[in-house]
């Protein structure tokens, strides 16, 4: 699965990428929203983790700047989870709300994987 990583973290970043790529995906990272919105363009990934909060472009932000429809499954991660929840009630082009930190990456990618 090509999948893209778009947080200004570059612990969770980093993270996501090693145990994304452990279990076989092509992964790309982006360092804040617009990088991130500039190789979703060119990329076309199957599957985006989008931090809700970043410089510059926000999460929502770089949403709503690529429009509808998206072939991607979007994963929106924050350590603000107060505003959003898992139903996806405030964001209804998210697929899966993950609160960070995460007690389990491993889950976290089960989870993401079982999207598609």
């Amino acid at each position: 699965m090509k999948i893209l990583v778009v947080d200004d973290e570059v612990l969770v970043r980093r993270s996501l990428t090693r145990v994304l790529k452990s279990r076989g995906h092509d992964v790309t990272e982006a360092v804040d929203g617009a990088e991130g919105l500039t190789l979703w363009k060119s990329l076309d990934p199957d599957l985006v983790f989008l931090d809700v909060l970043m410089p510059g472009l926000s999460g929502p932000q770089v949403l709503e700047e690529l429009g509808s429809p998206r072939r991607a499954k979007v994963v929106m991660m924050s350590a603000y989870s107060g505003d959003n929840d898992s139903s996806g009630n405030k964001l209804p082009q998210v697929d899966l709300f993950l609160a960070k930190p995460f007690d389990d990456i491993f889950e976290v990618v089960q989870k993401a994987e079982s999207l598609k």
